[in-house]
């Protein structure tokens, strides 16, 4: 059974930094794409950034290119996101994805 469970969220001041971890279960982690995706309140879920099963490639969303960095750790099954000069607008609950699952979600608030 598939189990994504995300931890790291918290409140934060503007200009400030956190690190989401993703821990992976259930299925051979480094055989997949994983993605961190973000929802804030009255908007639709959008992608942030996917990282490869290898960890060679990465993409990120315009938004928060510069600024966040994805990585993983296929010995842990662990996806993480490095997340800096946070902003008020990256307000939002942030979910761990891969294909066809996703996970319960942590809530990131950047407000002063």
């Amino acid at each position: 059974q598939v189990h994504l469970v995300e931890s790291g969220g918290g409140l934060v001041q503007p200009g400030g930094s956190l690190r989401l971890s993703c821990a992976a279960s259930g299925f051979t982690f480094r055989r997949f794409r994983m993605s961190w995706y973000r929802q804030a309140p009255g908007k639709e879920r959008e992608l942030v950034a996917t990282i490869s099963g290898s960890g060679d490639n990465t993409n990120y969303a315009d938004s928060v290119k510069g600024r966040f960095t994805i990585s993983r750790d296929n010995a842990k099954n662990t996806m993480y996101l490095q997340m800096n000069s946070l902003k008020p607008e990256d307000t939002a609950v942030s979910y761990c994805n891969a294909p066809g699952y996703w996970g319960q979600g942590t809530q990131v608030t950047v407000s002063s």
